[in-house]
């Protein structure tokens, strides 16, 4: 029995979210189905996180336990040819026994794109947040850095009994601008140990209240640590939101073809 990790990108615009459900088109019955049809093995993949209905990955990590002799080459191939045009495997590699793609992962790295234009660009719509207005961007930035560092992050998620626990490890949390098809843009990036449910999103609707004078940062503060969603801004709509990088300790991943 072989450990296989495959390396996602995917355009989450027409998928209901990354984890199968018993309806609507996903992300991982896509990848069950052709894994399925290239190895003749019904087999149950893990992903690294869930992500929502239209949110978008270009590091979602798969883990698998497979007898297929099939090499990691001929898996990227033959997966690829199978797999519909708004999912690809960039890359699969061979790992221990133990490995697992959720619960190995030590970091997630995640980018939510702003336009702030007046008028938006077509060809980003399914990818970038339009926001009409100029956005204060200082204080935006200078409320993102407050969420650096181990905290309650309580009040940018939603209430689940299966979130029990609400504490995670913010490892970075910035605003900088990107260039895409000749638009500045705003990106906000965040990278911590593990999301809650909507997290990203939630903290992008409130830092926008933040940028269009709506919040002071040091209300922004009090919001972390009164732990109260109904404090907290509204959730940011799914489409700006992109899954960049999952990270695992040293070594414990080797991909062939390109770094994580």
């Amino acid at each position: 029995m072989r450990n296989i990790a495959l390396l996602l990108a995917y355009d989450g615009t027409d998928f209901i979210g990354s984890q199968w459900q018993n309806q609507g088109r996903s992300v991982q019955g896509a990848l069950e189905e052709a894994w399925e049809a290239l190895t003749q093995e019904q087999k149950r993949i893990t992903l690294s996180g869930r992500t929502d209905a239209g949110v978008h990955a270009y590091g979602q990590v798969a883990s698998i336990r497979s007898t297929t002799r099939h090499p990691p080459s001929t898996i990227v191939r033959g997966l690829n040819a199978r797999l519909p045009e708004d999912l690809r495997v960039q890359d699969a590699c061979e790992v221990t026994p133990d490995f697992h793609a959720r619960h190995s992962a030590i970091r997630r790295d995640y980018r939510y794109l702003i336009d702030a234009s007046i008028v938006p660009l077509p060809a980003l719509r399914h990818m970038v947040l339009h926001v009409e207005g100029r956005l204060d961007l200082a204080h935006m930035a200078e409320a993102l850095q407050i969420l650096e560092g181990t905290h309650d992050f309580a009040a940018f998620t939603v209430q689940s009994p299966d979130q029990k626990r609400t504490v995670r490890t913010m490892h970075s949390a910035r605003l900088t601008e990107i260039e895409l098809l000749g638009r500045r843009l705003i990106a906000l990036e965040v990278a911590a140990n593990a999301f809650l449910q909507h997290m990203v999103r939630v903290i992008v609707g409130t830092v926008l209240l933040v940028g269009r004078g709506r919040m002071t940062v040091s209300a922004f503060q009090q919001v972390l640590e009164r732990g109260e969603r109904k404090a907290a801004g509204p959730t940011a709509a799914a489409h700006g939101l992109t899954l960049m990088a999952v990270h695992y300790p040293p070594g414990l991943v080797r991909w062939e073809s390109r770094q994580a």
